[in-house]
């Protein structure tokens, strides 16, 4: 298999582009805490749902990184799945994001999703709507400012959510999303682990929550390489929800 090299980060990117856009987002989160507040938010009801796989009529896999460390590994990791024409969803954690603007980038022009991790990987089912919304909108702000699009799916930090969370999101017009299969790998540093629970009894419509780790990028070539194997396409999470709405 012919091997294509993915950039580092470009040294063109400079010091005061994070900053310009911190200084814009700050503006922004200063706007959100006026509109629209929380009573208003409660008051339109739960009608968020959580999405744990892409449902029967799902035409793929989805491979999800949880992104709030990891740069290298990160950059590792798309020269894989550049390797196999396979496509990921990216969830971002806005304070990394914040230090690393060019890889960002950098995945979103790969052609992989973005999605929303929180910005300070903070326990969502502890907080209020308000709350909720805010530490979402700031990571959705700060990824918009960054690449021009706005996230529209959150994956909790540690999977904890709460009706607010949900409210939130909700009027956020995000949908939440967890997973069917989990490589903890980030805490188990076994690549045999690792690909283990990528693929064991693996099918269309399963979300695998991964993370850049060292071993992780490691196991994913093979877990790739069995995926092709046995017809399975590694496809983005919104991809894999269409058949479902």
């Amino acid at each position: 298999m012919q091997k294509n090299t993915l950039s580092k980060p470009s040294r063109i990117v400079k010091k005061i582009v994070p900053n310009l856009v911190l200084g814009v987002l700050a503006l922004s989160v200063g706007v959100l805490c006026f509109s629209p507040s929380e009573q208003e938010i409660l008051t339109e009801g739960l009608q968020a749902q959580v999405y744990r796989s892409g449902g029967e009529n799902a035409s793929g896999i989805s491979l999800m990184f949880n992104v709030y460390s990891g740069t290298e590994e990160v950059y590792q990791i798309l020269q894989i799945l550049q390797e196999f024409e396979a496509k990921a969803t990216f969830f971002i954690g806005g304070c990394w994001a914040d230090d690393n603007v060019a890889c960002l980038r950098d995945i979103f022009i790969a052609g992989h999703e973005i999605g929303n991790h929180g910005y300070f990987h903070k326990d969502h089912d502890k907080l209020s709507v308000v709350e909720n919304q805010r530490e979402i909108y700031t990571c959705n702000r700060f990824i918009e400012l960054s690449i021009g699009v706005v996230p529209s799916l959150f994956a909790p930090p540690s999977g904890a959510y709460g009706n607010a969370t949900l409210t939130a999101c909700e009027a956020l017009n995000m949908k939440t999303i967890l997973w069917s299969k989990d490589t903890i790998d980030w805490r188990d540093q076994d690549k045999n682990k690792i690909y283990t629970r990528a693929t064991k009894n693996v099918q269309n419509g399963d979300f695998i929550l991964m993370h850049p780790t060292k071993k992780t990028v490691e196991a994913l070539d093979d877990i790739l390489q069995y995926y092709k194997e046995i017809n399975l396409t590694p496809i983005t999470v919104s991809q894999n929800l269409q058949e479902i709405g």
